[in-house]
């Protein structure tokens, strides 16, 4: 089995966040995205992972930092990495295709901006599983439609009339991943695109016009990372699902606390000071950060930032902050300073 992971967007819904940090790198609950949603997909799979294969953009932004972390990732799972770019933003269809070495024998396509949790089996009859969610207001998103024998005949876009509440999260199974390589191909041999760009859907069309199968795999939760306030609710979600799983620890042992309160769930990271501070439910805080005098609560901090005189609630903070005051719902970017 194979992971193909597109992640060459630069996330311009998640800024000033992403200004300075891919998106699937900004931590969410302690740990990058990319790295929670593989990790996910390897548990949901239940089978060895051959090779892990990341598409990124410009090399300017995904540097050789960013190479080395999706390294290590695969090689923690056991798995081949390879690395490929897309250099023009050409949509989802022509990301995939930036991978086309990689593209044969079983694989999941997952695109990197959302988190799941499920518990299901691949269906062992189907030549592709397409993951999907059921959702309260399905014309907002791109939904499949099933037949008798709930195999999926049809992807519809945001449809304006009820066609089914199950909607595409953006996770793909194949059997044989070569033949949506070859169906992309086709598209691209032949230029057609949609808004301008290369789409997955209209390989996947051409499958469903040849007769294979495609099933849906439905999962718990599909939790989203496009902006501030979506991460941090998936921040507190995922706070939630690790706490109860036990499996991380939480809280570093290399915490310094003075005086101060941790309500859980939280995620703190490596050498961490805490003085006269509050911290809690639902916050996560990276490595090297100072909290002092201050409350926190259902936030992000990432790493090296110092927070004083601050009661914050609903706040997503960046790298290496300086932050003193006493506002409260805020979106603070990399290397700012509030004094």
């Amino acid at each position: 089995m194979k992971i193909i992971v597109p992640m060459a967007g630069r996330g311009s819904r998640l800024r000033p966040h992403s200004l300075t940090v891919p998106k699937p790198l900004i931590p969410v609950a302690g740990k990058p995205i990319v790295h929670r949603l593989v990790k996910d997909i390897a548990k949901v799979l239940k089978q060895p992972i051959e090779e892990i294969a990341f598409v990124l953009g410009d090399p300017a932004w995904f540097g050789n930092d960013v190479v080395e972390s999706l390294k290590d990732l695969a090689t923690s799972l056991g798995a081949k990495p390879s690395i490929y770019r897309q250099d023009q933003p050409l949509g989802t269809g022509h990301a995939i295709m930036c991978a086309k070495p990689s593209l044969s024998g079983p694989a999941v396509i997952a695109y990197a901006d959302t988190l799941i949790q499920a518990e299901f089996d691949l269906d062992n009859e189907a030549d592709s599983v397409i993951w999907t969610k059921r959702v309260a207001n399905p014309e907002a998103y791109g939904v499949v439609k099933l037949n008798n024998n709930q195999e999926i005949i049809e992807l519809v876009e945001k449809p304006q009339t009820f066609v089914s509440d199950q909607a595409v999260i953006g996770i793909y199974y194949f059997k044989n991943v070569g033949v949506l390589k070859e169906k992309l191909q086709e598209i691209l041999n032949e230029n057609i695109m949609n808004g301008g760009e290369y789409q997955i859907n209209d390989g996947i069309k051409r499958m469903m016009l040849d007769g294979k199968i495609f099933k849906t795999g439905t999962v718990d939760e599909w939790m989203d990372c496009g902006n501030k306030n979506v991460t941090l609710e998936t921040n507190t979600k995922m706070l939630g699902f690790i706490k109860a799983d036990g499996e991380e620890q939480m809280i570093s042992n290399s915490v310094q606390n003075h005086n101060s309160t941790i309500i859980e769930p939280c995620f703190i990271g490596k050498d961490v000071v805490l003085n006269n501070a509050t911290i809690g439910p639902n916050v996560s805080i990276g490595d090297n950060c100072t909290i002092e005098d201050s409350s926190v609560k259902n936030s992000l901090i990432q790493n090296h930032t110092k927070i004083k005189n601050a009661n914050l609630d609903n706040a997503m903070i960046g790298n290496h902050v300086k932050y003193n005051g006493d506002y409260t719902s805020i979106s603070i970017g990399d290397y700012s300073v509030l004094e």
